[in-house]
C-alpha cells in the first residue's frame, strides 16, 4: 500500500493554509517549532494555532507572527536561504523537498523579472514567512509519511487552480491577480486552471511554489482509499469558505518504478525470487493509419517512459486488415501515454487495464571487448546470499555501433560480448 495525498483547492492555496492542513492532520506544533528553529530564525517570528470558523465550518489557522522588535533590515537571496536550509539538519526528505520549492519559485520571480534565479530578492516580512510556510509544510509532509516515487518526490495529487481576480497590493504597487510570480509557475507546469467568478487572491506564490514543486500530476483525486482530511483556513472572507483540504489515503497502486540497480532491488529485501509489481496496459485497435505514423508512436511513448510498446496484426470489421497497439507503461505515466496515443493516431477509444506482472532482478553490467565497451543485461532471482543468473544479454545498440564502427557482423560481436562476459564470471558458464 502506497500512502498519497491530495490537495484540493476550492478556494486556492498559500503557505499558512498548506500548513493549517498538516497541523489539522496531527502533525504535531512542537515538532514543527522545534525543527524549524534549526533554522536560525526564531527571533523573527511565532507559531500560533487557532481553530477558526469559515462560514459555520471550523478549520486549522496557522499564524506565522513577525516580532518587528528584531528587525532583519535586509532580505535573503537564494543562495543564503539553501544555506540555512541545508545547515538546519533537518529530516533529509524535508530538506531536499524545501530547496526544491524554492529553487522553483526563484526561478519563477527570476524569469518574471528578468534576473538569475540567484538574484531574486527574497524581501524581510516574504522571506521569514515563506521560510516558515514552505519549509513547515515540507516538514509535516514528511512526518505523516507520503511515499515517494523513485525521484525521491512525494505521491501528492493537486486539484485545478481557481484564477482569482481583481488586484492586490504589492511591494512595488498594485499587481493584477494572478499574480506574475504565480502565472509562470503554472506555465512551467502546464497546470489546469478555472476561474470560480471569486475576484480576489485565492494562489499564493508560496501555495503555488509549493503545489508545483511537490506535486506529481493536476486533475480528478486519484483512485484511493480515504484515510484521513485535514482542514486548513486561509484569512480570506469569501463567498464559499476559504479552507484548503488536504486528503490522505491508501492507494493500491504501485507508483514507484522498480529501481534497476542491483543494489536498492536488493534493499527491498525481496526473499521471494521475483518481484511483483503493477502496470497499466494500454491497448486500441487501429485500421486507417499510415503505417509510417506507428514508427513514429513506438518513438514517442518509449521517450514518455512506456516500459514495452508492440503491434499484431489483425483482421478488422468489413475485412481490413489492421493492427493491434499495445503499450505498457507503469501507473503514473498513463495518462501521458494514452495522451500520445490520441494525438499520434487515429483511435477514437483506449483501453486500459492494470495487471501485475512478476518481474526478475536485473542490473547492467560494463564490460570491455576487444573492440570497445558493451552494456550486458544480466537478471538474476534470489537474494544477496543465493544468486541464480537466469539470462545474460548483451544490450543491442552497444554491439550495434561497434559492429558498424569495425564493419564486423553484428552477431561476432554479441558472441565476443558474452564470451567476455562469461570468462568473467566462471561460477555461471552456461
Amino acid at each position: 500500500m502506497s500512502k498519497i495525498a491530495y490537495f484540493q483547492c476550492p478556494t486556492g492555496i498559500s503557505g499558512d493554509m498548506c500548513l493549517g492542513t498538516l497541523v489539522s492532520l496531527g502533525v504535531p506544533l512542537e515538532y514543527l517549532v522545534e525543527k524549524l528553529n534549526g533554522l536560525g530564525i526564531e527571533q523573527e517570528y511565532q507559531l500560533r494555532v487557532e481553530l477558526v470558523q469559515k462560514q459555520t465550518q471550523q478549520a486549522t489557522k496557522i499564524h506565522v507572527d513577525l516580532l518587528h522588535h528584531h528587525h532583519h533590515h535586509h532580505g535573503r537571496h537564494l543562495p543564503e536561504i539553501e544555506e540555512m536550509i541545508l545547515k538546519a539538519n533537518l529530516p533529509s526528505q524535508a530538506t531536499a523537498w524545501s530547496i526544491a520549492v524554492f529553487r522553483q519559485l526563484a526561478v519563477a520571480e527570476g524569469a518574471v523579472h528578468g534576473i538569475e534565479p540567484e538574484k531574486v530578492h527574497f524581501h524581510e516580512v516574504g522571506a521569514v514567512d515563506a521560510i516558515v510556510d514552505i519549509v513547515g509544510t515540507c516538514l509535516g509532509l514528511d512526518w505523516l509519511g507520503i511515499n515517494t516515487n523513485k525521484e525521491g518526490l512525494p505521491l501528492i495529487y493537486c486539484s485545478p487552480f481557481p484564477t482569482g481576480g481583481g488586484t492586490v497590493r504589492a511591494a512595488h504597487g498594485q499587481m493584477p491577480v494572478p499574480v506574475p510570480a504565480v502565472l509562470k509557475l503554472w506555465e512551467m507546469r502546464s497546470c489546469p486552471v478555472y476561474s470560480n467568478g471569486i475576484d480576489r487572491e485565492l494562489v499564493t506564490p508560496t501555495g503555488a511554489a509549493i503545489a508545483t514543486t511537490l506535486v506529481r500530476s493536476f486533475g480528478s483525486p486519484p483512485p484511493m482509499t480515504l484515510k484521513r482530511v485535514g482542514l486548513g483556513a486561509g484569512s480570506l472572507d469569501l463567498p464559499i469558505p476559504n479552507i484548503l483540504r488536504l486528503w490522505i489515503g491508501e492507494s493500491s497502486i504501485h507508483h514507484s518504478h522498480v529501481s534497476t540497480t542491483a543494489t536498492n532491488v536488493l534493499h527491498h529485501h525481496h526473499q521471494n525470487l521475483h518481484h511483483l509489481e503493477t502496470i497499466s496496459v494500454l491497448e486500441t485497435q487501429i485500421d486507417d493509419l499510415n503505417p509510417q505514423a506507428i514508427g513514429y508512436v513506438f518513438d514517442t511513448l518509449l521517450a514518455a517512459g512506456a516500459v514495452d510498446v508492440f503491434t499484431q496484426a489483425i483482421g478488422m470489421k468489413k475485412s481490413r486488415p489492421g493492427i493491434l497497439l499495445t503499450v505498457i507503461c507503469y501507473p503514473e505515466d498513463l495518462s501521458s501515454c494514452e495522451e500520445i496515443l490520441f494525438r499520434e493516431t487515429t483511435t477514437l477509444g483506449v483501453r486500459r487495464t492494470t495487471q501485475q506482472r512478476s518481474i526478475l532482478q536485473r542490473e547492467i553490467q560494463q564490460l570491455e571487448t576487444p573492440y570497445g565497451q558493451v552494456g550486458i543485461k544480466v537478471a538474476w532471482q534470489g537474494n544477496d546470499t543465493e544468486k541464480f543468473i537466469t539470462n545474460v544479454q548483451p544490450e543491442y545498440e552497444d554491439c550495434a555501433a561497434l559492429a558498424r564502427k569495425n564493419n564486423i557482423p553484428w552477431r561476432e560481436i554479441h558472441r565476443l560480448a558474452l564470451q567476455s562476459w562469461y570468462n568473467l564470471n566462471l561460477q555461471y558458464q552456461p
